[in-house]
């Protein structure tokens, strides 16, 4: 074809083509538009040749098979058509709009509830760009039934953030990646693989076939959590007794922190009681059976002793100030004591420098606190120092080839005295404070893992109920799944 043939025939093509593909070129055109300015990546206007040819000239046969003669394939192809248009869609919106995720734990009641259903808007905080770009549609990071990463690892590209609406700030709930899960082996249903080491040692753990193959994770394949933010980059943060504080100044405890309670009653607590406190079934711990231990080991902690030497029965149970009011109203109650914040079953993070100081979930950060990094903030690399940043340093901000050895930190191999910051960090609690594995036990969570906010709680089911005895609880359907977050910004 010549050119002048070529000219010809595309005049012909634009001519004939109907107002209405027209109006849908010049919209979807606008939003590509509209999304490249919004991503500064001026290499996306090479689409619009594309896309001028998919819905004006037609050059590139992408619907030859509404031609075929053959129904079957007409038939096959609509429907793969309609398939890739819909992934198409879904892969924008789950990337750079908003995504729909599940709550699998206690760790945030009361405010989100096991089963709770909710909308992560990624506007609010600018979503970013994808890290992992080649990967399986609507599949986080494991492959369903044949298992196996979803993702393609070689092919990653450098953390960005388009502009959102406002950054973090204190109250908000946060979806975000675990920190911690970078290493995972593959038969362990516990993420935290610096938890394992720290509880079985390193060596116990290498060549363990029972644990199946230990994996790394890019940033973005990571599981995904969420907790509440307590503490922004630059602010200095410890926990005394329970209670916040933040620069030094107490903060108001939230009216839905829950703590764990050992509640000694002379009777079992009936299924209506706890419906009425709305304590689900994982969380009602009942040590009915600890005559193993002393009388006095009770007597000592506060505890009801039968004159036989038997120990009334006790549940352990998280409440808020107002559950607790509510417990102390029951019959046959005994004696309510708060648990002690010594875990038997996680290590306080950083665990040495926390071991060391005698940190604890209840009394965390020492009378100094842990100052929370922020973007080009400078910090003395002591000893200390290091155990607070040396994760930060070392595999958020990819120096790997850094140490602290004979009072002298390297960083990249050389001598350092001092380190600035190459993102802003945040500390996220959950709001079932002696339930919840947080920023106590794995550390700061950097901005690049940040994925989004809850909007919207779009349904939620009862675990403990059947189908037709209250499993949808439908009071919670369209809820704010922050309504507490004025508590902290007193």
């Amino acid at each position: 074809m010549t050119r002048q043939q070529f000219t010809e025939d595309f005049i012909a093509r634009v001519r004939k083509t109907r107002t209405t593909r027209w109006i849908r070129f010049g919209l979807v055109a606008l939003l590509w538009l509209a999304f490249t300015v919004w991503t500064s990546c001026w290499w996306l206007l090479l689409v619009m040749p594309l896309l001028f040819d998919i819905y004006i000239t037609h050059y590139i046969p992408f619907t030859w098979w509404k031609n075929s003669k053959s129904k079957v394939v007409r038939g096959i192809m609509s429907w793969v058509d309609a398939i890739v248009y819909a992934l198409i869609l879904v892969w924008f919106i789950f990337n750079f709009v908003a995504q729909n995720y599940s709550i699998p734990s206690s760790s945030l009641e009361k405010t989100l509830l096991t089963g709770d259903y909710i909308t992560v808007n990624k506007l609010i905080y600018g979503p970013r760009v994808p890290m992992t770009p080649i990967n399986f549609p609507l599949v986080h990071n494991t492959m369903p039934l044949v298992g196996g990463n979803s993702y393609v690892e070689s092919v990653q590209f450098k953390y960005r953030r388009l502009p959102g609406l406002r950054s973090v700030e204190r109250g908000d709930i946060v979806v975000f990646n675990f920190p911690a899960g970078d290493t995972v082996f593959t038969n362990v249903s516990n993420p935290d693989y610096y938890q394992l080491c720290q509880m079985a040692g390193v060596s116990s753990l290498a060549g363990n076939p029972q644990l199946g193959e230990k994996i790394t994770r890019p940033v973005d394949r990571r599981e995904n959590y969420v907790k509440r933010c307590v503490g922004l980059p630059g602010e200095t943060f410890k926990i005394v007794n329970g209670v916040i504080y933040i620069d030094g100044k107490k903060q108001p405890m939230p009216r839905n922190a829950q703590f764990n309670y050992y509640v000694q009653i002379d009777r079992p607590i009936t299924d209506a009681e706890w419906d009425e406190l709305e304590i689900s079934q994982l969380d009602r711990n009942n040590y009915a059976d600890l005559n193993q231990l002393p009388a006095d080991f009770w007597l000592s902690n506060g505890f009801t002793v039968n004159p036989d030497g038997t120990v009334p029965r006790i549940y352990r149970v998280p409440l808020t100030a107002s559950m607790l009011a509510q417990v102390k109203k029951l019959p046959g109650v005994l004696n309510i004591v708060q648990q002690p914040g010594e875990d038997e079953y996680c290590y306080i993070w950083p665990f040495s420098l926390a071991a060391n100081e005698g940190w604890t979930r209840l009394n965390y950060g020492g009378p100094d606190g842990v100052l929370i990094p922020k973007k080009g903030m400078t910090v003395e690399l002591d000893e200390r120092n290091w155990q607070l940043y040396e994760r930060a340093i070392r595999v958020y901000e990819g120096h790997t080839n850094s140490e602290f050895r004979n009072g002298q930190a390297y960083i990249d191999g050389k001598p350092a005295k001092t380190y600035t910051f190459g993102m802003d960090y945040y500390f996220m609690l959950g709001d079932n404070r002696d339930n919840s594995v947080d920023s106590r036990y794995w550390g700061f969570v950097p901005e690049d893992h940040i994925v989004g906010m809850p909007v919207k709680v779009l349904t939620s089911f009862d675990g403990d109920k059947s189908l037709f005895n209250g499993k949808i609880r439908f009071n919670r359907t369209f809820k704010n799944p922050n309504p507490d977050k004025a508590d902290y910004q007193q």
